[in-house]
C-alpha cells in the first residue's frame, strides 16, 4: 500500500518545521541542560532518518516498553504494590525520554540533516510512549481500571494539539504543556512514589494530604482519582478549547469548512467510543483485568491515527477527513459483537475475551508497523536518504555557535 502520492512526494522536498516552545521552564532551565547534553553525541553518529537521535530514541522507546512489562509482572492489574525500585526506574527512564526527545532535534541540527522523516518519527513515539507510560504511572498510583482514564487525558491533548498543528502548520507550546511541564511532573511523581510508596496515591485523598482533613461532605476518594479530575479541569479542557479556538480562526481567515476540519477529530472519537462500549459490554471486564493489553492495543491505533495525520501535514494533503485513518477501527466491531454474544449466551462470549484482546494488538501492531515500514521507505526513497545511516557530512558543520569542523566526505554506518 502507498501512503505518498506524486504531490506528497513534492510537499516533502519543500516542507519546513515551525514550532514554538512558550515554556520558561523550559528556556530558563531545560534548555540550557539540552544544549551541553548534546555535545557527548559525537557528529558521525548515525541516526534513524538521517534526522534525529533515534538510536538513542529507540533505546528510550524499548525502556518503555519494559516499564510496560515491569508492572504486568509486579502489578498485573495495576492495582497491587510493586517494588520501590520500579517506580524509581520508571522516574529516571522517563526523565531520559524527555531529555532524548529534546536533543534529537539539536543533533539534527548539529549533522545538517534535518529532514519530515524525523518529525514523523518524534510525534509518532510520542504517541506511542502515550500508553506506555500511562501504563507505568497507573502502576506507580495503584489506580487499576482507571489506568485508561489517565491514558485518555494524555491521548486527547496529543492528538487535538496534532490536529492543530494540521492547520497552522506551526506546533505551538504554551507557557505550561505536557512535553514540559506535564512529563516533570510525572516522573517527579515516580520520584515521589519511591520515597513515599505508591499506598499514598490510592488511599482517601484526605490521608495522603492531611491539611485537606477538614473536609467532611465527600466521599472517601482515592488520592489518584483527585488528580484525574485536576488534570481533567485543569489541563484536558483548557488545552482542548485552546486547539479549537486557533483552528477556528485559521480556517475562517481561509474561508475553509470547520465540519471538515472537525471531521478529521472523528476517527478518534470512534476509537474512544468503540473502546468504551466494548469495555462496558465486555463480560470478563477488560478495563479491569486486562489494561496492559486494551491500552497497548489502543495506543498503537492511536499511533497510527496520529501517524496518519502528520504524514498529510507533511505532504500536504486536503484538509478533511482521511478515509484511510478508519482502518484502525476495524477490529472494534468484531470485539464489540462478541461481547453482545455474552448476553445471549448466560454471560460466555462466543470467543474468550482474552484471545480477542491479543487479536486486538495484534491487528493494531501489525498496522502500525506495517504504517511505518511503508512511510519510511517510501519518503527515504523519495528524499534520497537513508535510515540509520548519514548520506554524507557536509565539509562543515555547524556546532551552534562554535568554529566549523572540517570532517570528510564519507559515509557512516
Amino acid at each position: 500500500m502507498g501512503y505518498i502520492g506524486h504531490h506528497g512526494v513534492a510537499s516533502l522536498h519543500k516542507y519546513k518545521y515551525s514550532g514554538v516552545d512558550n515554556s520558561l521552564v523550559a528556556k530558563f532551565i531545560l534548555q540550557p541542560f539540552w544544549s551541553r547534553f548534546v555535545n557527548i553525541f559525537p557528529l558521525w553518529m548515525p541516526n534513524l532518518s538521517a534526522d534525529n537521535t533515534y538510536r538513542f530514541y529507540i533505546c528510550t522507546l524499548l525502556s518503555t516498553s519494559w516499564l510496560c512489562k515491569c508492572p504486568k509482572i509486579y502489578s498485573p492489574h495495576l492495582d497491587t504494590v510493586p517494588p520501590r525500585w520500579v517506580h524509581l526506574a520508571h522516574g529516571i527512564l522517563l526523565f531520559l525520554y524527555q531529555t532524548f526527545d529534546a536533543v534529537d532535534g539539536k543533533q539534527a541540527r548539529r549533522t545538517n540533516s534535518s529532514s519530515p522523516l524525523g518529525e514523523l518519527f518524534d510525534h509518532g513515539c510520542d504517541a506511542l510512549t502515550c500508553a506506555f507510560e500511562s501504563l507505568a504511572f497507573g502502576s506507580t498510583v495503584m489506580c487499576g481500571r482507571a489506568t485508561f482514564w489517565f491514558w485518555v487525558i494524555a491521548a486527547i491533548p496529543f492528538y487535538l494539539a496534532t490536529w492543530e498543528h494540521f492547520f497552522t502548520n506551526t506546533l505551538i507550546l504554551p507557557i505550561v504543556n505536557g512535553p514540559t511541564e506535564g512529563l516533570m511532573l510525572i516522573y517527579v511523581c515516580h520520584f515521589l512514589t519511591f520515597f513515599l510508596g505508591a499506598e499514598w496515591w490510592a488511599q482517601d485523598f484526605r490521608k495522603s494530604i492531611p491539611l485537606l482533613s477538614w473536609i467532611p461532605v465527600l466521599p472517601e476518594i482515592p488520592f489518584y482519582g483527585v488528580v484525574l479530575f485536576l488534570m481533567i479541569i485543569f489541563a484536558v479542557i483548557p488545552t482542548l478549547g485552546s486547539n479549537v479556538s486557533n483552528v477556528h480562526k485559521v480556517v475562517k481567515a481561509r474561508k475553509g469548512s470547520m465540519l471538515l476540519a472537525l471531521a478529521m477529530l472523528f476517527p478518534f472519537a470512534l476509537l474512544l467510543a468503540g473502546v468504551l462500549i466494548w469495555s462496558y459490554l465486555s463480560p470478563s471486564d477488560i478495563m479491569g483485568n486486562h489494561p496492559h493489553l486494551l491500552i497497548t492495543g489502543t495506543g498503537m491505533a492511536f499511533g497510527f491515527l496520529v501517524g496518519r495525520m502528520i504524514l498529510a501535514h507533511l505532504c500536504d494533503e486536503p484538509k478533511g477527513l482521511k478515509t484511510g485513518m478508519c482502518m484502525s477501527l476495524l477490529f472494534l466491531p468484531l470485539a464489540i459483537a462478541n461481547a453482545l454474544t455474552a448476553w445471549l449466551n448466560d454471560g460466555i462470549p462466543l470467543v474468550d475475551e482474552h484471545i480477542i484482546l491479543l487479536m486486538y494488538c495484534a491487528y493494531t501492531v501489525g498496522l502500525y508497523f506495517h504504517f511505518a515500514t511503508s512511510v519510511i521507505h517510501e519518503i527515504t526513497t523519495a528524499l534520497g536518504i537513508y535510515c540509520f545511516r548519514l548520506v554524507y557530512m557536509c565539509d562543515s558543520i555547524s556546532i551552534e555557535g562554535a568554529q566549523n569542523i572540517k570532517v570528510s566526505k564519507k559515509n557512516y554506518d
